[in-house]
């Protein structure tokens, strides 16, 4: 975002952080999904996207024109948090999408926070995460752009009925949608990774050949936390074909200790010979 929509952004969300303070888990729950099916109707409808943000507009007629528009559709809280962010100023029409979009889903984990379930959340993302992935078909599936959002939140309710919470389920259908204009894979990484900051942790993505026992995850976390001066959540992948050692993925730095890098790196220096 730049300037001018980072800062009617900030104001939003430190109003969002106010009303979680006093919401109870379930309210704010179904006004962080309010909020992201707003976001679908902004990305669906470019006119009124444009017309919300429309600096030739004041700010009462945008609101206005809001409340117009949802009044009866969505939850007063929703509304009131909604035409904070109309008000504002806009470098972009797609920004006030993304805002809506980012408010949304900062309200789903502000509401999985208050429940005391933050954690649960974002665990089960990621390992729907590593479900997908190993599955080479679920993943064209759900990431192909072309099928109707509603068509593969479908399949994920199939999915996760049962085996994740209600948080997770909408989580992951904002991914589908194209959280923040990501993919889907890339979608369901950045939001483990803000469930983790919400919790004032930084994530490791760590792969291995093969599993480590808890101490040994446990040691691991310690020391990264120490390396980054901050508490670290491992996010453990298991993968045989990397033959030994470990990858560490945090952030952008890329800890690569691999014995199939170290194959790959001999390879290439023998083939230049």
């Amino acid at each position: 975002m730049r300037a001018a929509s980072r800062e009617t952004y900030s104001v939003a969300l430190a109003r969002l952080e106010e009303y979680l303070r006093g919401a109870e888990p379930s309210a704010a729950a179904t006004t962080g999904a309010e909020l992201l099916t707003v976001a679908d109707l902004l990305r669906r409808e470019v006119r009124l996207r444009r017309a919300l943000s429309d600096p030739a507009r004041s700010g009462e007629d945008r609101a206005g024109l809001l409340t117009g528009v949802l009044s009866g559709k969505v939850g007063a809280d929703a509304l009131e948090l909604l035409g904070t962010l109309v008000t504002g100023r806009w470098s972009a029409p797609s920004e006030l999408l993304d805002a809506v979009e980012r408010l949304g889903v900062q309200a789903l984990l502000g509401s999985a926070d208050r429940a005391g379930e933050l954690g649960e959340v974002e665990d089960e993302l990621f390992r729907f995460g590593q479900v997908v992935a190993a599955d080479r078909q679920l993943s064209n599936t759900l990431s192909d752009p072309i099928a109707p959002v509603a068509q593969r939140a479908e399949l994920v309710g199939m999915l996760l009925t049962d085996k994740a919470r209600p948080v997770t389920v909408r989580l992951v259908e904002a991914a589908l949608a194209g959280f923040g204009g990501r993919s889907f894979s890339a979608g369901l990484t950045r939001l483990v990774e803000l469930a983790a900051d919400r919790r004032d942790r930084q994530v490791a993505y760590v792969t291995v050949a093969a599993p480590l026992t808890e101490d040994e995850e446990r040691r691991l976390g310690d020391q990264l936390s120490t390396i980054y001066g901050r508490e670290v959540a491992v996010k453990l992948t298991v993968d045989p074909t990397i033959l030994g050692g470990a990858s560490v993925r945090v952030g952008s730095d890329l800890y690569d200790g691999t014995i199939l890098r170290r194959l790959n790196e001999t390879r290439n220096a023998l083939a230049k010979r």
